[in-house]
């Protein structure tokens, strides 16, 4: 019988959020996804740390599963249950990582499959496999709807994307209208 995922308060500022990399600061709420160990001989288990946003964003079913009194810790946890809603309910949604102009022009959209050109908005993707996010390729910006299958990213954008400005904002608004 697995322990539930937990919020707390982290305890020391040494964890890192497995989504973002990003350190988690002592006395920051945190989500701990509680998983089976592959290493312990005896069904022990480990638990990965996450930001909160950052988990509802990334391992939206995880997130789901946290009861009301962990959820009561949280104070934005009705847009983080909708974000993470929204992750279950359009399945690549999770991989959303971050946004940017495209440096050169040698990567290929993994939508249209057509290179995505120098100076464009593209959609960076981040893969789960075994506990760990990986880069996984990009989408142009215009593909973005179609490839996840919803507009509705750009709270995931900015969260990933802290450089973005309001400008960059409404010029990815535009591209995902397309």
């Amino acid at each position: 019988n697995p322990m539930p995922h937990l919020i707390e308060r982290a305890s020391s500022g040494r964890a890192k959020c497995r989504a973002c990399t990003g350190k988690i600061a002592a006395g920051d709420l945190r989500f701990g996804e509680r998983l089976p160990n592959p290493f312990a001989d005896d069904g022990g288990e480990m638990t990965h740390w996450y930001h909160p946003a950052c988990a509802a964003f990334r391992r939206p079913e995880a997130w789901l599963e946290l009861d009301d009194a962990a959820l009561s810790l949280i104070e934005n946890r009705d847009q983080l249950a909708h974000e993470a809603q929204l992750g279950v309910a359009h399945r690549r949604l999770p991989r959303v990582a971050t946004a940017e102009h495209a440096p050169t022009g040698r990567a290929t959209c993994r939508a249209c499959r057509e290179l995505i050109e120098k100076g464009v908005w593209r959609i960076g993707l981040d893969f789960y496999q075994d506990g760990r996010f990986s880069p996984g390729g990009f989408v142009h910006a215009r593909c973005a709807t179609t490839y996840f299958e919803t507009a509705d990213i750009l709270v995931r954008l900015r969260h990933f994307s802290p450089a973005l400005t309001d400008t960059d904002l409404q010029d990815l608004q535009r591209e995902l209208r397309v």
